[in-house]
Order: structure tokens, then sequence, then C-alpha cells
């Protein structure tokens, strides 16, 4: 059964977070307490080219079996450690669609796209991007997580369960946000 197996924030922009025992999501802002919450962009890079754009970064979450991908390849990371708010068990969040939602046990997300990996994640673990970021058959892989926004607030904690809701109509794969 899908669940969250751990969840984290921090309230300054650092690449690691800070695991809790619980977050409270605020619809239309994102984690409270975060520093990526808001209803505009607050991702410093972000920030930097468009200020006024809306935030579709409010909320990060990584499934846990990158984490054992990682530890096979040399690379032991725990909760928090790539800046996720939410870490999932027991579902494929890089193959789920654009605007999929995500029931956490009562508060609901739902996905904008992939998490784009940048520098940052060489400088936290030399060496990490090559598993973050791979080429099969000329396609890009990004493997460091995916981005949603609130729609339904509430306090989510380790081991809510996770019902997933796909889109109606077509799907279109996440992309980088």
């Amino acid at each position: 059964m899908p669940h969250v197996l751990a969840i984290s924030r921090d309230r300054t922009h650092r690449f690691s977070k800070v695991p809790a025992e619980s977050i409270e999501l605020v619809a239309g802002i994102g984690v409270l307490g975060d520093a990526h919450a808001g209803t505009l962009v607050q991702h410093r890079y972000d920030v930097r080219k468009d200020p006024n754009r809306l935030n579709l970064r409010q909320v990060h979450l990584i499934q846990s079996e990158l984490f054992e991908e990682t530890r096979a390849r040399g690379y032991d990371l725990g909760p928090g450690d790539l800046g996720e708010n939410v870490l999932t068990s027991g579902i494929d969040l890089l193959g789920l669609p654009e605007g999929t939602l995500l029931d956490l046990d009562g508060p609901v997300v739902r996905l904008t796209g992939l998490r784009h990996p940048c520098v940052l994640i060489n400088r936290f673990r030399p060496g990490l991007m090559k598993v973050m970021l791979e080429k099969v058959d000329g396609e890009v892989i990004r493997k460091a997580g995916v981005m949603s926004v609130v729609e339904r607030g509430g306090v989510v904690r380790p081991g809510a369960a996770v019902t997933v809701t796909l889109p109606d109509g077509a799907h279109r794969p996440l992309a980088p946000v």
C-alpha cells in the first residue's frame, strides 16, 4: 500500500530539509514554515528569473525506492537529504502524469512536474548527479522527485496512506518545472 515514509521541512533555503514528526500543508501555499512556501515562486534561482511566476514547486516529493538505488551505487541518503518534503514508499511518482492528485490521508497535492537536478546535488555528494540525471536510449531521465501544489490543506504524518487519482482526459508526462 503506498504511504508516506517520512516528512521534512526547513525555514531556510538550504539543500537538505530537517525531518519532522508532521507538516501542515496550506492550500495554494505549500508547507507551513518551509522556505519554499508561497503563492509565487520561492526557489532562489527561479526568483531571479521571474519573481512573479506562480509557485508550482510548493511541495517536493521523492519515492524512497530512489534511496535504495542510490545506496546500491554508494550513496547512503536519508529523509530530507535531497530537500524533499514528503518521502513516499510503494508508488512510482516519476511515472505519474501531470495533474495527478495525491491524497495524503486528507491533505491533497496536485503534481505539476519533475524536479530538475541542479549542481547542488554534486556539492552535497560528489558524483550523485550521475544517479539523479541519467540518459537512457537518448532520453534524459530525471530522478530527483516530483513537484506539486497543495489543493487541500491539512496535517501529514509518516504512515499516512497515499491515494492516487489520475487526471481526466489525455495524460501528459511530467516535465521539469
